[in-house]
């Protein structure tokens, strides 16, 4: 797709007046908050928190133009990430644990996020990623408005962890240009124990069908940076315990042979655990490479090409 021709599809909807209606349906799923599959219902308009101890206003560990993601978000100019607090999933590894786990982070007011929208614009980057924005979907979007306003008009990028509520995806069916879940597992009674979320397939699953019935399979520019669509990331673990022929079998099967898929190979034990887990080490290149040829095996070609410098065991 040429860039020329490009047009964000918030701004679409803004010209269309449909905020208003959006952001009010949005706000009303924190007053008893249903806005992810964990349906806490506790009343996040006067700070209640619940499973993923997010109050009323955002909050944002760090913003920065990043270039460690994937190749068609980095393009020459980076990614401008956006790293929110908390998550509202329990990953016992989690490679940002002092932002998911501990709260690392600060308040801001609706319109000082708007702001660093703006700035990360500016910066030059290449679109606006929300690292872990599942549980404050509500407020990105009030905030949405006020960065259009101020010339926002480069792709958002919602990058989840994949535990999301088709009902909140939906409010944003128009606005995201570029969805980008994790799928961590295939089975439940792994993600029960490692992220405490037994219905995790279940729910990855539905919600990348719905990102995917939204803006379809990525499109990439003439420059090699993405404008839209789908890239789903599946983080290598130990002993196959993310059941990665599974995944990728969904991919093709369910989804598109042409999704566009970053296979990881970073993970490295961290967060809280324990001595004696089967995640207490690094993967093997041989895992790696297993990895690599499932997805293959599946009909899934379409992988990141990113230079990799990986310190594994062997």
């Amino acid at each position: 797709m040429p860039k020329e021709n490009f047009i964000p599809a918030y701004r679409k909807a803004h010209e269309q007046g449909l905020f208003p209606d959006i952001v009010q349906k949005a706000h009303n799923m924190l007053e008893s908050c249903t806005v992810c599959p964990r349906d806490c219902g506790v009343d996040r308009t006067q700070d209640e928190k619940g499973f993923c101890e997010a109050g009323y206003l955002p909050e944002v560990s760090s913003y920065a133009p990043h270039f460690g993601e994937e190749s068609p978000l980095v393009g020459h100019h980076g990614s401008g990430t956006i790293f929110l607090t908390h998550c509202n999933l329990g990953c016992l590894f989690c490679q940002n644990y002092s932002i998911s786990h501990a709260g690392e982070g600060q308040k801001i007011p609706i319109h000082k996020l708007a702001n660093v929208m703006v700035e990360l614009q500016r910066l030059g980057c290449h679109n606006i990623n929300f690292v872990s924005p599942t549980h404050f979907v509500p407020q990105i979007l009030e905030s949405l408005p006020q960065a259009i306003e101020m010339g926002l008009d480069v792709p958002l990028v919602y990058n989840t962890g994949g535990y999301d509520s088709v009902e909140t995806l939906r409010l944003l069916d128009g606005i995201f240009d570029i969805y980008m879940p994790d799928f961590k597992y295939s089975k439940g009674e792994v993600s029960k124990k490692y992220s405490q979320a037994s219905d995790y397939p279940l729910i990855a699953k539905s919600a990348i069908k719905e990102m995917f019935r939204q803006v379809g399979d990525l499109q990439i520019d003439e420059q090699g940076v993405a404008v839209r669509g789908l890239l789903v990331r599946h983080l290598v673990l130990p002993s196959d315990l993310a059941g990665t022929r599974e995944v990728m079998r969904f991919f093709a099967s369910e989804i598109s042979q042409n999704t566009y898929v970053n296979i990881m190979d970073q993970y490295y034990p961290c967060g809280n655990i324990p001595l004696d887990s089967p995640l207490n080490r690094r993967i093997t290149a041989e895992e790696y490479n297993q990895a690599i040829a499932i997805a293959k095996e599946e009909g899934i070609t379409r992988l990141d090409k990113r230079e990799k410098l990986r310190l594994v065991w062997f």
